[in-house]
């Protein structure tokens, strides 16, 4: 046995020999690397400096097939060893050197997956059918939902009191509680600086709409209290901390199973998926708040989730509450893209995109022995991925210039744009003569090349900008609200998702709206109003006319019909009296060359009314 080996092996002996301590705080060491730098034990070979000795269980190595990838990695390793020419020449007779190959040499096709989807891809519901914004809303959040959801914040707001809390409160009913998420949507459609700016009405920028459908504070109790799993159960709950039984995720489950639910029922996903993670922001000091140095959302939640390339809409999300969300064990990155598949629901052939966090090897043969193809970009320093030099690219490399290497299904790309993109994929060959253009500097000028590029990398652009299409979709509108209670943040992602979604349906079933006037269409609905406001009266509709009808008798004409003048009567106190009345506001006025209360009148009727 050669000594690279007999030291493999010691040190797996003295791995297992770990106390349960150790363990526990590498675990922290985990998440503080997972979610700050993106790295995944369990996958990424890590630096020497950034090494830390608790990290030792996850850096284990284990016994498995050899792989051409992992031959000269292998080879390297005996080689720092100080073995005796001898043996270290019988070991190379052994040893296949394996050397990336150019683009002039034929990559031969993967194996095709079949395409068999358990349901035809798209929309689960009947095109005859008419379907409302409110209507594909409430999809998400049934009315047994938010039945469930208003007797839980009820008893939620009982609990406060019983507290101590003082604040009037009734209890919230379904549609009363539409009307409030209505009112979270209008708020996310008009920015104002703070929840009071939309009560107020004493600027020139005040909001009417609000007040009309629940006062302010009776939106803060609301807001105060909802909750989406009963008190008492979350007191049961909150009594198994620390133990096996603790659910991290108890006070957003019920919610979430049912949207989770619906997102697959109502719609069937075409064959390219994409695997992406999200931060929803909160500042909350939780267990399930995580920090990342690479999001512009720094701190928050974590969730997981598969999108359909095509149009974005979310298939099936997971929330990351800690190294026990995934009980499979075999690293964040390969669990947490196997939690959001299920054959049953899906079928087979699909295809799927993701960035260099999840893609691995050990992912993606075994994606291919479910009948799942992947592609993705990969670190170079990731377990079990070619590490050989042999005709590699150098900085000092052409644009354009393709290095590969095929294992059975998986294929590695190495391309040279800017700087090297390393791409793996059991979807594609790794060169089919795709071409792209760059611009690049030749003699002090800047002129456009066209340029080979591999088919994998080709797909991975084309497909993942669907993140980005996601990821607007869902900031267009996005509620971000303060709030103390962590759960309650949440909350406001899942009507995000709903509310995406929907659009999303409408969108392929309907396809007449865009994202603001769907939006604008499910607020009014869900307050119960419409969407067209009443009009305004216009100063041309105020014009005075006679009080009664003229004849030809003059005389008549000039007596009959006479009012007391409203405008004299009330703020001067006397009674006189006018043949002149306002058209549109149906009231005596005084029309004469040294009393015009005509105007005066107008003036407080134009005033209160702005």
């Amino acid at each position: 046995m050669p000594r690279c080996a007999r030291e493999t092996q010691t040190s797996l002996d003295s791995e297992e020999e770990l106390s349960p301590s150790s363990e526990e705080e590498g675990e922290y060491e985990d998440e503080c690397l997972h979610f700050e730098e993106r790295f995944d034990p369990a996958e990424d070979t890590i630096s020497d400096e950034k090494v830390v000795p608790s990290r030792a269980p996850h850096t284990r190595t284990t016994h498995k097939p050899t792989s051409v990838f992992n031959v000269v990695e292998n080879l390297n390793e005996c080689e720092d060893h100080d073995e005796t020419p001898s043996k270290r020449k019988k070991y190379h007779s052994k040893v296949k050197i394996v050397s990336w190959k150019a683009e002039t040499d034929v990559d031969k096709d993967p194996q095709t997956l079949r395409f068999l989807p358990t349901r035809e891809p798209g929309p689960q519901l009947s095109d005859a059918e008419s379907h409302s914004p409110m209507s594909l809303f409430k999809l998400f959040f049934t009315e047994s939902a938010v039945e469930n959801l208003c007797h839980n914040t009820n008893a939620q707001a009982a609990r406060a009191m019983s507290k101590g809390h003082k604040y009037t409160w009734t209890d919230v009913s379904v549609d009363e509680l539409y009307s409030y998420i209505g009112l979270i949507f209008y708020m996310a459609a008009v920015k104002m600086s703070s929840i009071a700016e939309y009560w107020r009405q004493d600027t020139i920028f005040s909001v009417p709409f609000p007040a009309t459908v629940m006062s302010r504070d009776r939106y803060r109790t609301i807001s105060w209290n909802v909750h989406m799993s009963h008190p008492d159960a979350d007191k049961e709950n909150d009594k198994k901390r620390g133990t096996a039984e603790y659910d991290h995720v108890f006070r957003i489950k019920p919610l979430m199973d049912t949207i989770r639910l619906a997102c697959k029922a109502f719609y069937h996903p075409r064959r390219n998926l994409i695997v992406n993670e999200r931060l929803v922001a909160c500042r909350a000091n939780t267990e399930v708040t995580r920090h990342s140095k690479t999001k512009m959302t720094k701190l928050g939640f974590k969730f997981f989730d598969l999108s359909d390339s095509s149009n974005g809409y979310i298939v099936d999300f997971s929330v990351y509450t800690g190294n026990n969300s995934f009980p499979a064990g075999r690293g964040l990155s390969y669990d947490a893209v196997m939690s959001l598949l299920d054959r049953k629901v899906l079928g087979s052939g699909y295809h799927l995109f993701m960035d260099d966090f999840y893609t691995s090897p050990k992912l993606f043969t075994d994606l291919f022995a479910l009948k799942f193809g992947a592609c993705g970009i990969y670190r170079d320093h990731r377990k079990d991925f070619p590490k050989t030099a042999a005709n590699s690219l150098s900085s000092d490399s052409t644009m354009g210039s393709i290095r590969w290497i095929r294992d059975g299904p998986l294929v590695c790309v190495k391309w040279m744009d800017t700087q090297v993109v390393s791409v793996c994929s059991t979807i594609h060959a790794a060169y089919t003569g795709d071409r792209v253009k760059r611009k690049a500097k030749v003699q002090d000028r800047w002129k456009t090349k066209i340029l080979p590029c591999p088919a994998p990398v080709s797909a991975y652009n084309h497909h993942m900008g669907s993140v980005d299409l996601s990821n607007q979709l869902l900031q267009f509108y996005t509620i971000q609200h303060k709030a103390m209670k962590w759960y309650r943040k949440v909350f406001l992602h899942f009507l995000d998702i709903a509310s995406t979604n929907a659009f999303l349906l409408h969108k392929e079933l309907i396809g007449n709206m865009t994202r603001k006037e769907f939006m604008e269409e499910l607020i009014a609905e869900l307050c119960g109003v419409s969407k067209k406001a009443e009009p305004k009266q216009s100063s041309t509709e105020h014009v005075p006319i006679p009080g009664a009808e003229l004849t030809s008798d003059l005389i008549r004409n000039a007596t009959v019909g006479r009012r007391n003048c409203i405008h004299c009567k009330t703020v001067h106190g006397k009674r006189l009296q006018t043949p002149w009345k306002c058209q549109a506001c149906d009231v005596y006025l005084c029309l004469q060359l040294k009393r015009n209360c005509f105007q005066e009148w107008h003036k407080g009727v134009f005033k209160s009314g702005s």
